[in-house]
């Protein structure tokens, strides 16, 4: 049985004659070592509801309270929490006064600091071993302990006694970090407050800072009506203060009560910034955090095998919540997914043997089904484990489901198996050996009779996670939050890498799938560069979708940034590392399959958590006078659920990661595409790679819109305007033989200038008929579609979107090159404008190869011009401008009159541009073009051209 101390303090304090004992309550891990494991392994130490009720934050009968502040400060998705408070034995004889104090389970302990009459004892985090020989040999003496486990979803109780004089002053300071895990869109930051008396000086702040920016901060009012609009935020771009300071008398549960209605969670919810899909890449002293949270990605299909106990244990309460959330996930199923039911207790019944489409007949036969489920008889997870996945290898082998789907198991179960194979460790193995890699286990632990060391360590293992579901009056609510997490997975086999030699040392980098709403974490250490930026490439595949996108995180601007800020926490990105490091480290650790593996992953924890002062199960905090007389000794428990695994969590690692998939040790080498854009000189990088891939002659559409035809042949470029309407959509390229169109759509300037309204291509869409996919490029988005599934992408971040004959090459900021079988390219170019200019807007310009293999069919006002027409220019004269000469041209049995000046190729410097000198065809290129412009204005932006 796992220790259930995480933290002990003892001290026996004799000065002046005055005695101050620490009271400690809880067993030393060795003291339980005979106890058989069969019989205690579902001890928990946990509140009572009695206990819960009773929970005061400050504890003593006749004290003051002076203050009680708490204190967070977050930064970067990581919170450094402080929470202080002034006590005065204000009674006539001694007696004992309590600290208490619920920290979320995630969290690390990393100081506890208390000054009692003068006598400030200071925190240091050794090894166990060490601090506990400190400790005995200043012979300090006391009985019991600190933390037990509460009777909460995500609390611990941190409690210590001191037993002080009448007139004694004491302060308490207790300090913890946690990562900030991404739940259904939103950071939640929890903070639980129950002073158990009113309190003169009463006060919480949260200090936020997101570098990038916080688009939205919540708090809800958890803490009951009478606090409404005592709350108080105050926010700007990428800072925000939230501070709650109620008065003694709105701290009363009513106007003549002396008790404090303070008394609950008092909650921060918060979302980032996020200008792309590719993520975002903090560096700071020495470390880098990668943060991923793609959205606007269709999900990915889902092929789910529910697994529900249905043992005797399970009667009554416990099922029917399960069968009330099993109604809620079942609607959530779509015709795309497919999944079955499997029930069991001593035997194993399935729903259907077969996987089936989520349509509506077959959701609502199984919900029948689990309505009349009866719970009784004994628990066989064994076989139930073993019928699922081998309904999954099933539909696999017999290519029933989508091999870009997600195949998951969800276990619902409250206790351990006691029929069939009933030892945990041969379970473990057999679900190992015959989990396939594309399969993920989750495991929900209902109630505190199951043993959820071995449900967390089973999901740990086949890329899933558990989670206790705690069977109260919200149980079914519970199960439902948690299949939210799951029931949207948006990418697979994702990995994050960096060029060689600019990191080490990085944390988890593959992760078998991410789910929207969460968020993936990958840390390390930044290696000396003379480079100024940090890159990073993370590859996935999403719906019918391969994805490569590219990331870039400046080596100095956060420093610089944060040494601005009065409430930062400057030394998040190393405390963040270790944070995720120990956290890793700890779950191999609970899976490893030796003894000397297990020794080697130990030291790793010890050392690092020493380095960066955490309390975990196998370090321990000494707490000593600053003259090193008297000695405190803060100790945790040989517990890897002390946090949720990062990585493994949906809500903290993102999405599902595995430990069957270990970290990428062999670093990226960026793929041809972006090759230009890291190696290449400043000059070049800054253009990007797609560019020097292009012809240096090209058609193209650029400005307001003004059309360059290259004709080969002749050895010229010919020019000319279209002058239309905003709102029209105007056919560049029409190929019915290959099935691809190009249409672009006309945005106006904000208003006339010298009463002429400028139109410009606002939107460009590249069509291809074969696949069914359209290309969407807009100044805001690049998006995709099928017909079945949607993608979206901005402008900030350099990224590769391959979905089968169609490649999108993005490179941020700059343009983006649609490629259709390796045959035909079209590259749009992205023009931005300063936001306030009282004229211009963003608009996109449009650049088309010569040698675009299209079919003989091929039209469009581009397009037209894949067959070359004869044009002589001659009669070349002054013109009315002596800077343009004058000539006539004879193309197409037309005589024009044409006139000498040039246009601007933006590829090459996309501010002043590089002049092309061309013929200029008046009258929207009447003569040139066939037919008249208005005749290439189509009704949408997938249209095809009419024959003219």
């Amino acid at each position: 049985m796992r220790s259930l101390l995480l933290l002990l303090l003892g001290l026996l304090l004799l000065q002046q004659g005055r005695c101050f004992e620490f009271v400690i309550d809880g067993e030393w891990e060795e003291e339980r070592s005979h106890m058989p494991d069969h019989r205690e392994r579902h001890k928990r130490a946990i509140l009572t509801s009695e206990e819960q009720e009773d929970f005061e934050a400050i504890r003593g009968d006749d004290i003051t309270v002076r203050s009680y502040k708490v204190e967070s400060r977050i930064t970067s998705r990581f919170a450094h929490t402080t929470v202080r408070s002034s006590v005065i034995n204000s009674g006539s004889k001694a007696q004992s006064i309590g600290f208490n104090v619920q920290i979320p389970k995630r969290a690390f302990i990393t100081n506890f600091t208390m000054n009692v009459n003068g006598i400030t004892f200071v925190g240091s985090v050794k090894e166990k071993t060490v601090a506990r020989n400190l400790y005995a040999q200043a012979r300090a003496r006391g009985k019991a302990a600190g933390i037990v486990r509460a009777n909460s979803q995500d609390m611990e109780t941190f409690k210590t006694e001191v037993h002080v004089p009448p007139g004694s002053n004491i302060e308490f300071e207790l300090h913890y970090q946690e990562m900030m895990y991404r739940k259904l869109g939103f950071y939640e930051h929890s903070l639980y407050l129950q002073p158990g008396r009113l309190v003169p000086q009463f006060q919480v702040d949260v200090y936020i800072f997101e570098p990038k920016g916080i688009s939205t901060v919540q708090t809800p009012n958890t803490l009951g009506e009478q606090f409404e609009g005592l709350i108080k935020v105050t926010s700007s771009k990428d800072k925000a203060h939230i501070v709650f300071k109620p008065n003694l008398q709105q701290q009363r549960k009513c106007d003549n009560c002396t008790g404090s209605a303070i008394d609950g969670v008092f909650t921060v919810r918060y979302d980032v910034t996020r200008d792309s899909n590719a993520g975002e890449l903090q560096v700071s002293d020495g470390h880098f955090v990668q943060f991923f949270a793609p959205a606007n990605l269709s999900p990915l299909p889902k092929n789910i095998v529910f697994v529900i106990d249905v043992s005797g244990s399970m009667w009554g309460v416990k099922m029917k919540q399960t069968v009330e959330a099993m109604q809620a996930i079942l609607d959530d199923l779509t015709i795309d997914d497919h999944f079955s039911i499997i029930d069991f207790n001593h035997n194993i019944r399935c729903w259907s043997e077969e996987l089936v489409p989520g349509s509506s007949i077959q959701i609502a036969d199984a919900k029948r089904y689990i309505q009349n489920i009866k719970p009784n008889g004994g628990t066989n997870i064994n076989e139930a484990l073993m019928r699922a996945v081998q309904m999954l290898v099933r539909a696999s082998n017999q290519g029933l489901i989508d091999p870009r789907s997600v195949s998951m198991i969800i276990l619902v179960s409250d206790g351990d198996p006691t029929v069939g194979e009933i030892k945990l460790s041969t379970i473990q193995k057999n679900v190992k050996r015959v989990m396939r890699e594309e399969f993920s286990l989750f495991s929900l632990g209902i109630g505190f009779d199951v043993d959820y060391d071995f449900l967390e360590r089973i999901a740990m293992e086949n890329r899933g996670m558990a989670q206790r579901i705690y069977a109260n009056h919200d149980a079914a609510e519970q199960l439902r939050t948690f299949y939210s997490q799951v029931s949207s997975p948006l990418l697979r086999r994702i990995t994050i890498q960096f060029p060689d030699d600019s990191v080490s040392d990085v944390t988890q980098n593959r992760f078998d799938k991410y789910f929207s709403g969460s968020e993936l974490v990958v840390a390390g250490k930044v290696l000396p560069s003379d480079s100024s930026t940090l890159t990073s490439f993370t590859t996935a595949s999403a719906a019918r979708l391969d994805i490569t996108l590219e990331t870039e995180g400046d080596m100095s601007e956060l420093d610089m940034e944060l040494a601005k800020q009065q409430h930062s926490f400057t030394g998040f990105a190393r405390q963040l590392w270790a944070y995720i490091t120990i956290k890793q480290l700890l779950s191999e650790r609970s899976l490893a399959t030796t003894a000397v593996k297990k020794r080697k992953i130990t030291q790793r924890i010890m050392s690092l958590a020493v380095e960066h002062q955490f309390v975990t199960p196998l370090t321990a905090m000494l707490v000593e006078s600053e003259d090193a007389k008297e000695r405190l000794l803060a100790d945790s428990p040989k517990d890897p659920k002390h946090g949720c695994c990062i990585g493994v969590g949906v809500g903290g690692g993102g999405g599902s990661a595995s430990s069957g998939l270990a970290p990428v040790r062999v670093l990226y080498q960026p793929p041809p595409w972006v090759q230009m854009t890291t190696t290449a000189p400043p000059s070049q990088a800054a253009k990007g790679p797609e560019e020097w891939a292009l012809p240096q002659q090209v058609n193209l559409v650029d400005n307001d819109p003004h059309f360059i035809v290259h004709l080969p042949r002749s050895n010229m470029d010919v020019c000319f305007n279209i002058d239309s309407t905003p709102g029209h959509i105007l056919n560049l390229v029409s190929d019915t033989g290959t099935g691809l169109v190009v249409n672009g759509q006309l945005v106006g300037s904000k208003q006339a200038h010298k009463s002429k309204l400028s139109t410009y291509f606002g939107t460009i869409s590249v069509y291809y008929q074969p696949d069914g996919v359209s290309v969407t490029v807009s100044t805001n988005s690049i998006d995709m579609t099928d017909g079945q599934s949607n993608h979206s992408f901005t402008w900030g971040a350099t990224a590769e979107i391959t979905q089968d004959g169609v490649r999108i090459a993005i490179v941020k900021n700059s343009h983006v090159s649609i490629i259709i079988n390796n045959n035909i390219e079209v590259m749009v170019l992205l023009h931005r404008v300063w936001k306030k200019h009282p004229v211009n807007v963003d608009f996109l310009g449009i650049y088309i190869p010569n040698d675009n293999q299209y079919s003989p069919l091929v039209h469009g006002l581009i397009g037209q011009f894949s067959r070359e027409p004869e044009a002589s220019v001659y009669d070349v004269r002054e013109g009315l401008d002596p800077l343009k000469k004058e000539a006539i041209m004879e193309v197409k049995g037309n005589r024009l009159l044409v006139t000498r000046g040039w246009q601007k190729d933006y590829r090459q410097d996309k501010k002043r541009g590089s002049n092309i000198y061309c013929w200029f065809i008046h009258n929207s290129g009447k003569g040139f073009i066939d037919g008249h412009y208005t005749h290439y204005i189509v009704p949408n932006l997938n249209s095809f051209l009419p024959p003219l």
